[in-house]
């Protein structure tokens, strides 16, 4: 999925008087299933369109999505595992994700 895309669905869901978070990965060390720039849209009722990694981090994006979604406040999430926990979270040889998390208007 492009961020045209994506920016496209945030224009609709808002349109829809839908309230929605729009989630950035804005860093990467190691391994990263999903490049810098690639991103997640949630919307309250935890509709999601787009990708920030996947396994247990993208749950948890998803779950810090509604907290910023009801707060505004935006929120830089980082995500790191040992090579030894690396499948268990969906990052298959260990890494780093910085994942930036806005409520989009």
């Amino acid at each position: 999925m492009n961020s045209e895309d994506i920016l496209g669905a945030t224009e609709q869901w808002l349109s829809e008087g839908r309230h929605c978070a729009l989630a950035t990965v804005i860093a990467t060390w190691g391994s990263s299933p999903r490049p810098i720039g690639s991103q997640l849209l949630v919307d309250e009722q935890m509709n999601m369109l787009g990708s920030v990694s996947g396994g247990c981090i993208e749950g948890s994006v998803v779950q810090e999505a509604q907290n910023v979604i009801s707060s505004g406040t935006p929120k830089v999430l980082e995500f790191g595992v040992t090579n030894d926990e690396a499948w268990a979270v969906g990052l298959a040889c260990g890494g780093t994700v910085r994942v930036f998390v806005e409520r989009v208007e």
